[in-house]
């Protein structure tokens, strides 16, 4: 027999895995409006990940949102990864994918206030 922290449990992730990586609706919820929700959620993290990797939106241009759904639906952003690593990991991701190419120095060279650039002064 479960408690009903364990239930409770359950459900929310029922509910997470059908915003986040295209589950089905659980049981009293209307699939329709859950589905809604998940693109209204995966468009701001795709955002998110383009204000992030301003390198990887320009490299893709209008592949940039499907590929970060494909990315993002069979990764699930999960509390324990922050944005910002979340966002490096779709790079590598799409390395390995063949979709962009490798950086020469590694991936801090992507960023370029992360590779050591800096704007001037004047």
């Amino acid at each position: 027999m479960t408690s009903p922290r364990e239930r409770l449990a359950g459900q929310q992730a029922e509910l997470l895995k059908a915003l986040l990586a295209g589950g089905d609706a659980p049981a009293g919820f209307d699939a329709d409006r859950l589905r809604i929700e998940a693109n209204v959620l995966r468009n701001k993290q795709s955002r998110l990940a383009a204000y992030l990797r301003p390198d990887l939106a320009e490299a893709l241009g209008e592949r940039f949102a499907a590929l970060f759904r494909e990315y993002a639906t069979a990764r699930p952003k999960t509390e324990a990864i922050r944005a910002r690593a979340y966002a490096d990991a779709f790079g590598t991701w799409l390395v390995e994918r063949g979709e962009v190419p490798k950086p020469k120095r590694g991936l801090s060279t992507w960023a370029p206030w992360r590779g050591g650039l800096r704007r001037r002064r004047s």
